[in-house]
């Protein structure tokens, strides 16, 4: 049997008494992003036209900052969150023994490298401490088995220079830094302090031994050839200041508040990131149900600089930012793509990422801006029950809304024994907030994985055939090596493509897609990618021969991966030609290398 997560215990308890700070109805709430566990000190991050948002976890409830592992949410329209889960923990850190506190994730060397304060179990004191990962997602292993900087102090933050030259800054109660070196996990010369002044930092009345605002949390970020400090000012509760300087080591002038005291958590934690036209400011609050200073949620706004570069005051809402663009339904989504839940919660799957599971009657999940175009036809998802299961009801605009399908999950023996299952649809046109309501009897449900949609129109026909390859290699083939299909390792499904012994880097999986092609509409690619060998980068590519001339149109930026676990390529991109086409093959390639390359839900629309 499985053991229910005390949260949904708080949930439950105490939703009664802080209806005020959640609006009546979940339809038009995005804020927190995350509703399944508590998250705090949010560290954004922007990688190949996506964001990835690394946060601490607030343990279900704590009354101090119990905290053991971070996790990691990635979106590519601000709206949607995909849960990646925890790729990093205490025991990363063999030399930790507690406080998986705020952290810092940068780029840099085709690696992902993650700073974080934890509690030296030698010295008993704070020490930071970095790991470093080859995807974004990771998994992180601990670079240096030992501390990188020790002072007893918190909060690290990187800035990578336009020169080259990075900083680590940390620090409460005093602010410092230090100048790391090319290879990201040392420092040259000694612990250098930024002299606290009110000129700088803004004056603090009544505590001498702190006569500054700067309290800890600092964000150093370099925009417009301008240096911003924004940090959590004057415990407690904290609000969030900022200050400026011509230079990354100072001198600072103190600017005025990013965001007031607000919120029901006594702390708060900035992060900002310019990503698709906007600017966005992270932070953290204690809006959920049970939520407070040690149980925090992590949550966004958008705004806009003033025309001097100065940052406007900015207020916590519950409604987040717009949405970027729309989410395509007619290619795989992960059910822990969520704008907002309401019961569930997330754990490791089975096979492979993470699953939405803990469901029970009356739960739901919506998925915000869902571009269904002229329509669609029927509904797959990926389920697994230990019960006698439930139904996945297909509902518009809300959880009661519109019903356009109900999908029925039957047991399956076992939470991670997984099934497809399809229904049809009727009515899902247009743009919609769609909603995955879950109903069945008492207990627990069944498990979610992932789901797609298929239907006809300009909204759905994936143009590859077999994109699932759970047929095989079957409309595959390659343009050098072996192509075979594997049964080892597998995105979703059961089975993927492998293409081994390549011998030059534009060799890979390709279909023939001449006859499905429209001359100047545009497609959206969506694959996952996973190398049998080394890191190298990964592409989809489309190759147009017409009147002879061949010409290579790149579908999808190029992304690291690796092997120990798939990395999504996807894009879109505007396919045209002058003359008649007589070739048209899509393709996955490396940027560089010939490692053997495993590929699976495909999908070109």
């Amino acid at each position: 049997m499985r053991s229910a997560p005390s949260r949904r215990l708080a949930w439950i308890m105490s939703v009664l008494c802080v209806m005020t700070l959640l609006p009546a109805t979940p339809a038009g709430a995005d804020n927190p992003i995350v509703q399944t566990i508590y998250t705090a000190d949010p560290a954004p991050l922007v990688h190949n036209g996506r964001v990835y948002l690394y946060t601490g976890h607030d343990e279900d409830g704590s009354t101090y900052f119990t905290m053991r592992d971070w996790r990691v949410y990635s979106s590519a329209d601000m709206a949607n969150w995909t849960d990646h889960g925890s790729p990093m923990s205490l025991a990363t850190f063999a030399w930790a023994d507690a406080n998986a506190w705020a952290g810092h994730v940068t780029h840099r060397n085709g690696r992902f490298y993650w700073y974080v304060p934890v509690r030296n179990r030698a010295t008993g004191g704070m020490a930071i401490g970095v790991a470093v990962g080859d995807s974004p997602t990771g998994p992180f292993r601990d670079a240096l088995n030992r501390p990188l900087v020790e002072n007893n102090e918190i909060d690290p933050n990187v800035l990578v220079d336009d020169d080259g030259q990075a900083y680590l800054y940390w620090g409460n109660p005093r602010l410092a830094y230090v100048r790391l070196n090319s290879d990201m996990v040392s420092y040259s010369g000694g612990i250098n302090y930024v002299q606290l002044t009110a000129a700088g930092f803004g004056a603090r009345s009544g505590n001498p031994g702190r006569p500054t605002l700067y309290e800890e949390g600092p964000w150093v970020y370099k925009r417009n050839g301008r240096y911003y400090n924004v940090f959590a000012a004057e415990c407690c509760s904290e609000f969030i200041a900022y200050s400026t300087a011509p230079s990354a080591t100072g001198p600072w002038t103190y600017r005025g508040t990013v965001m007031p005291r607000q919120g029901g958590s006594f702390t708060n934690h900035a992060g900002i990131i310019d990503y698709a036209g906007g600017s966005y400011f992270f932070y953290h609050n204690g809006a959920l149900p049970g939520g407070g200073g040690y149980t925090r949620s992590v949550a966004v706004e958008k705004f806009t600089y003033n025309a001097d570069g100065t940052i406007p005051t900015i207020n916590m809402t519950t409604a987040g930012p717009p949405q970027v663009g729309t989410l395509d339904p007619f290619v795989r989504q992960e059910a822990e793509t969520i704008a907002w839940s309401s019961g569930v919660e997330t754990e490791a799957s089975s096979e492979g990422g993470v699953n939405v599971g803990f469901i029970e009657n009356g739960d739901h999940i919506k998925v915000k801006g869902v571009a269904f175009g002229s329509g669609a036809t029927a509904f797959t998802a990926r389920a697994a029950s230990g019960t006698a299961g439930g139904r996945i009801e297909l509902r518009l605009g809300g959880p009661t809304g519109t019903l356009v399908g109900t999908c029925t999950v039957n047991g399956t023996g076992g939470w991670q024994n997984w099934t497809t299952v399809t229904c049809p649809v009727s009515g899902a046109t247009g743009t919609r907030d769609l909603y995955l309501r879950f109903t069945g009897g008492g207990g627990y449900l069944l498990n979610l994985d992932w789901w797609r949609f298929t239907g006809g129109g300009d909204g759905g026909g994936n143009l590859l055939t077999n994109g699932t390859m759970e047929d095989g290699t079957t409309g595959w083939t390659s343009s050098g090596g072996t192509l075979s299909s594997a049964t080892d390792v597998a995105h979703g499904g059961s089975r993927s493509l492998l293409n081994s012994g390549r011998t030059s880097a534009w060799q890979g999986p390709h279909q023939d897609v001449t006859a499905r092609l429209t001359n100047g509409r545009s497609y959206t690619t969506d694959v996952w990618v996973r190398s049998q060998s080394g890191t190298p980068g990964a592409k989809a590519t489309l190759a147009l021969t017409a009147n002879g001339t061949t010409s290579y149109l790149q579908l999808t930026p190029a992304q690291t991966v690796g092997t120990g676990g798939w990395t999504r390529l996807t894009g879109t991109a505007t396919v045209s030609w002058t003359g008649t086409l007589t070739n048209a093959s899509f393709y996955v390639e490396t940027t560089a290398g010939t490692d053997g390359l495993y590929v699976d839900d495909a999908s070109f629309r």
